[in-house]
């Protein structure tokens, strides 16, 4: 592989125009099939083969106008005012009438006539049915409604919209907060490198390959669903990675040229031996990302490819973009911001023993004991609150306070009760009902369960029923799920009864499968996701330690992660700081970190322990290899999880909660698996190991022997 990436450096280097032109040729290129195609994320979170998909699947097969998409809007008087005042009555009845004007909206019931006036008069809920489901909802459709409602509220009506989609609901690249993140990267960098370009370079090759990426995943969701979190985790990944990967290796470039290498020669040293690092790290990244097709979840696999494809297009920029902009510029890499700049690089470059990190290695080392038991009781702590990890999937709760959804949340849970947030919606199969009253008889048993508010046959048509069931308690209570898991237990014997048969379906029930669906995933993925480290590992070092340490790490950062996510976003901790009130973990964050964390995890461990090793084939002792090696990579390290830290964490100021929950668990997993584990604990282990660390697998001891054996009969003919 080193040998490969030599001469690629060296064809790169020779031919720099015609690479750079070939990535402006790609980018082109992909943007105009982004554009032309027509693409846009969604954010449906469908599982094939549970209830409420089956439920979904039987409405739109035969009665379309309640098989597409849904909008609940509340209007709610203001001053004291009643809804069912002649005032109120009529701007209501108008804006049900305008609504009903609105592209691909089917159905809109008038509350006046379903009842849904609150007891204390002062709101009511209008239902919007689409006929298309929610990825064919255009956008035009749903801003619409804003237009339909807007005399409302200029007359005082607060009128709030919920349900599948809403103005607002769709995920937009705008509201995505990367340029903070990439101007603080690019703040970082300036510090480590001390000069604009070697700064300026890496940022351009990573925003080159997230263009490509992201357009290229646009161009997909023409033709296959593509979730709204694909197209964030592609850019946070494509950001990231691409910095961290251009990083390791223009670092190792200007380190050459400090040292008198030509241009040339120094590219095709830095892609060698960093290059191989960074071809091994994306590899791991990669392979877990696609990892998560075992899930067997569809919107989870466009998921993992997508964010896998970002990460492949990463690697490749920093294996061919950035050697030819690194030739490009020339010497230029070393025009310094200040002298002082200068004089510390050379400083650093010539007595690496003398800087900070050198400085951190050998505290480590002297101390290996006091701060292994110290980091990993730090991790322990930070992961305890990931024995209350709820899954499930956002409602208008979770929200962001300011978006249409919260508001509508809190104004129907105050005049109605929490459970209308979420009602269920059965869809009843009456082909071999026993009498025309089937209907009104199942409604009748639903309407004795404890924790049903009210059970109403909203539509009978043919051989299909369409009840709405109302739970007394949240979409994400416990009290709901038990009334879901209750009614499906009860089917076999309505059937029997009735011969209905029921399928409870509706976005809360969709949410309770999803989340069930993915809790007993996560065990399964997590054995794949160490169970692949410790391979990859044990292939690429012949020992076991390295594997160990590193799966051990991995979930050490994993559920430390996992504990400060439910912290923050569950338990409400700094949720005023960050705009969210508390609520279940969004149910697919945990599978996604854990895979995200894994890969990068396992890039770190790659790259200290590699430098170790290096110096450990010096024969330098055990303690100065682990010195010196930790040494040389705490500023890489550091200065790479640094930017990752800052890239992820301005997600937070996205107006969507999962690309939120997303963006923080991956902040936290990189700062701690960076600084705590590899810096930290796995130095410190291996100081404790000494030469047993390196102690070769069986395997790796017989291709050893069979080497040697080769190299002694090739000497004796």
């Amino acid at each position: 592989m080193s040998a490969f990436l030599r001469r690629l450096g060296v064809v790169v280097a020779k031919h720099r125009l015609a690479v750079i032109g070939a990535w402006l040729v790609i980018l082109a290129g992909v943007v105009v099939l982004a554009t032309s195609g027509g693409g846009q994320t969604i954010d449906n979170f469908t599982v094939p083969g549970t209830q409420s998909e089956q439920a979904a699947t039987l409405l739109q097969h035969r009665i379309p106008a309640f098989g597409g998409a849904q909008t609940q809007v509340i209007f709610a008087a203001g001053n004291g005012s009643q809804i069912n005042s002649s005032r109120d009555r009529k701007l209501v009845e108008e804006t049900i009438t305008k609504l009903r004007a609105v592209p691909q909206v089917s159905v809109v019931s008038d509350p006046f006539q379903t009842g849904l006036v609150s007891p204390n008069r002062s709101a009511a809920i209008s239902q919007v049915q689409y006929t298309a489901t929610q990825a064919n909802v255009k956008t035009t459709s749903t801003d619409d409604l804003n237009s339909a409602v807007a005399v409302a509220r200029a007359h005082g009506l607060d009128v709030q919209f919920s349900g599948t989609v809403y103005p607002g609901s769709r995920f937009k690249l705008s509201e995505v907060p990367e340029a903070i993140g990439l101007l603080i990267g690019l703040a970082i960098l300036l510090i480590t490198f001390g000069a604009v370009i070697a700064a300026g370079l890496p940022v351009i090759t990573a925003l080159i390959g997230v263009g490509v990426g992201l357009m290229a995943v646009i161009a997909v969701a023409a033709s296959v669903q593509v979730t709204s979190t694909a197209t964030a985790l592609a850019i946070m990944l494509g950001l990231a990675c691409g910095i961290d990967y251009s990083l390791f290796i223009s670092t190792k470039h200007r380190s050459n040229l400090l040292a008198g290498a030509s241009v040339e020669d120094s590219i095709a040293e830095a892609l060698s031996s960093s290059g191989e690092a960074v071809v091994f790290a994306a590899i791991t990244v990669i392979l877990a990302l696609c990892g998560l097709s075992v899930v067997g979840i569809p919107f989870l696999t466009v998921t993992g490819l997508c964010a896998a494809g970002g990460v492949l297009i990463a690697m490749l920029a920093a294996l061919t973009l950035l050697p030819a902009l690194l030739s490009l510029a020339g010497h230029g890499v070393l025009r310094f911001i200040s002298p002082r700049a200068r004089r510390s690089a050379q400083r650093s470059a010539d007595h690496p023993h003398t800087t900070m990190g050198a400085r951190w290695a050998r505290l480590v080392t002297r101390r290996p004991r006091s701060l292994l038991l110290a980091g990993v009781v730090l991790m322990l702590v930070i992961a305890v609150p990931a024995l209350s990890l709820r899954l499930g999937l956002p409602v208008g709760n979770s929200q962001p306070r300011s978006s249409t959804a919260h508001k509508a949340y809190a104004l129907t849970s105050k005049n109605f009760g929490a459970g209308f947030n979420g009602p269920l919606l059965i869809a009843a199969d009456l082909t071999h009902a026993h009498t025309p009253q089937a209907a009104d008889q199942v409604v009748g048993d639903l309407q004795h369960e404890p924790d049903v508010v009210v059970a109403k046959a909203v539509l009978v048509h043919d051989s299909t029923g369409v009840i709405e069931v109302i739970p007394r308690t949240a979409p994400d209570a416990t009290g709901t799920s038990n009334l879901v898991n209750t009614i499906r237990k009860q089917e076999p014997a309505i059937q029997r009864d009735t011969g209905v048969r029921m399928l409870v379906g509706g976005q809360t029930a969709l949410n309770i499968d999803t989340s069930a669906k993915l809790s007993s995933a996560l065990p399964i993925f997590m054995v794949v996701v160490v169970v692949l480290a410790f391979v990859l590992l044990s292939v690429a070092f012949r020992t076991v330690m390295v594997p160990l340490t590193a799966m051990l790490g991995f979930l050490l950062s994993a559920f430390a992660a996992f504990g400060a996510e439910v912290a923050v976003f569950q338990w409400g901790w700094a949720s005023r700081l960050i705009g969210i009130s508390p609520a279940e973990t969004v149910c697919f964050v945990p599978i996604v970190l854990l895979a995200i964390i894994f890969g990068l995890s396992s890039d770190y461990e790659v790259f200290v322990v590699s430098r170790i090793r290096d110096e450990h084939n010096l024969e330098r002792g055990d303690v100065r290899a682990v010195r010196e090696g930790t040494g040389v990579s705490v500023r890489v390290v550091s200065a790479a999880a640094t930017i990752m830290f800052f890239v992820f964490v301005s997600f937070l100021l996205a107006k969507n909660i999962t690309i939120q929950a997303i963006g923080f668990g991956m902040a936290i997993g990189v700062l701690l698996d960076a600084f705590v584990v590899r810096l930290t604990l796995v130095p410190a282990v291996m100081t404790l190991l000494g030469s047993r660390f390196w102690r070769p697998t069986a395997r790796a001891k017989q291709l050893a022997g069979a080497a040697h054996s080769q190299q002694q009969e090739a000497a004796s003919d």
